[in-house]
């Protein structure tokens, strides 16, 4: 087999440069280095201080939580405000502490709601504005303040961004599988769709000159003694079934061979219909069948595709009816109404003494492969199809729309 073609579905996570992120024991590693920098950091317009005990202690617990952010953003997020607020209650306000609560409030949004994810920003801004009050009223009001609430509203954008663009992708991931899948699913309807069609020309054009052949076959051989020019009929009858059904298989072939989906070599083959209905008689009644015939209405109103049907339907009827039936008898009704098509097709049959030559005999519920294809063929264009016993015999009764395009 060869190799398949990538799908959507199979392709790595990319990043917005179309680059693979990095692993995320790296960005952990990048994030401590940023939270060391900014706890030493000097204050702009301040001299500088170095950081307490208390706040590298803190600093320390920070970087410790960064890898729990991602599986409990929450639990983090809220242990970060506790290592912040602790040491702001000592008149600290650190810029590393503030750039980890931003680091938690990042994975806590891209995991949350947007919703959510805002409020709960809003109150860690509020929260740090108040913890500020006290600080201001000894040493007056610090821009720091306004610095520590623009990081952490960068850092819910930036979560907010994450998360949508996260789910964008989820969504294109799951419509891609979803289209492949769909796919698939039409493949494989085709496929069994051009299997039932191809079943079905491969019964209607080979099944029913085999059964000729060898109703003529058992009566030439029966009759070559007794009646030899019965026989040379037979015979003649048989060749003349064998040549057809030479050719019909030579094209049935040809079409399965063509390199195009078989629709244009269907369209241009010849087509049965009823206006070879007298052929068809003919080759029946060549064959030992007596056939009596009414017709009712004007047949040139029906359509191509319902006389294709049509003419199929007589066709495996009278062939059942000349394997199976009793007295080699049958009639045919073919009745053009006002909006249908109706086709009787009636033969004696004595299911009571069946030939024990038969395979099988035509049952109730339709079980025969011919009345399947039939029952396929005449629902294509929108029609009903009925068979079973009868008084006096078997029955097989058609109605097929005249003025309805085929469903397939």
């Amino acid at each position: 087999m060869g190799a398949q073609p990538e799908t959507a579905v199979e392709m790595p996570p990319r990043g917005v440069l179309g680059l693979r992120p990095p692993p995320p024991v790296v960005i952990d590693i990048f994030l401590a280095f940023l939270i060391i920098a900014m706890t030493y950091a000097p204050v702009p317009g301040d001299h500088y201080v170095r950081p307490t005990t208390l706040t590298l202690v803190f600093a320390g617990v920070t970087i410790v939580l960064l890898p729990l952010r991602r599986h409990f953003p929450r639990t983090a997020l809220a242990l970060a405000v506790a290592c912040f607020t602790i040491v702001a209650l000592t008149g600290v306000m650190s810029s590393g502490l503030i750039m980890a609560v931003a680091i938690m409030v990042f994975g806590y949004v891209n995991h949350s709601t947007r919703r959510r994810g805002i409020l709960v920003a809003v109150g860690i801004v509020v929260f740090v504005i108040v913890l500020s009050i006290p600080l201001a009223i000894i040493d007056g009001f610090s821009p720091r303040v306004v610095q520590f609430a623009l990081t952490i509203a960068v850092a819910v954008a930036a979560g907010d961004a994450t998360r949508s663009r996260r789910q964008f992708i989820e969504a294109i991931t799951e419509r891609a599988r979803r289209a492949e899948e769909t796919r698939e699913a039409e493949a494989r309807r085709r496929v069994s769709e051009e299997r039932l069609r191809i079943a079905r020309d491969l019964h209607d054009v080979v099944a029913h000159q085999i059964a000729v052949i060898s109703l003529n076959a058992g009566v030439a051989t029966s009759s070559v003694d007794a009646a030899p020019e019965l026989a040379k009929t037979s015979l003649a009858t048989i060749r003349e079934a064998s040549r057809s059904v030479l050719s019909e298989i030579g094209d049935l072939m040809a079409m399965l061979r063509s390199d195009d989906d078989g629709s244009a070599t269907a369209s241009t083959a010849p087509q049965h219909d009823l206006g070879q209905l007298d052929q068809l008689i003919t080759q029946f009644t060549g064959s030992g069948l007596d056939i009596t015939l009414r017709c009712e209405g004007d047949l040139t109103r029906v359509g191509s595709a319902a006389s294709t049907v049509a003419y199929r339907v007589i066709q495996e009827a009278l062939t059942n009816a000349h394997k199976h039936g009793a007295d080699h008898r049958a009639h045919l009704l073919v009745v053009v109404e006002e909006s249908e098509l109706r086709i009787i097709v009636t033969n004696p049959f004595d299911a009571a003494d069946p030939d024990p030559a038969l395979p099988t005999l035509p049952t109730p519920n339709g079980a025969g492969l011919g009345l399947i294809g039939v029952r396929e063929r005449v629902a294509s264009v929108r029609g009903q199809v009925e068979a079973g016993p009868a008084p006096g015999g078997w029955r097989v009764a058609a109605r097929i729309p005249l003025s309805k395009e085929p469903l397939t």
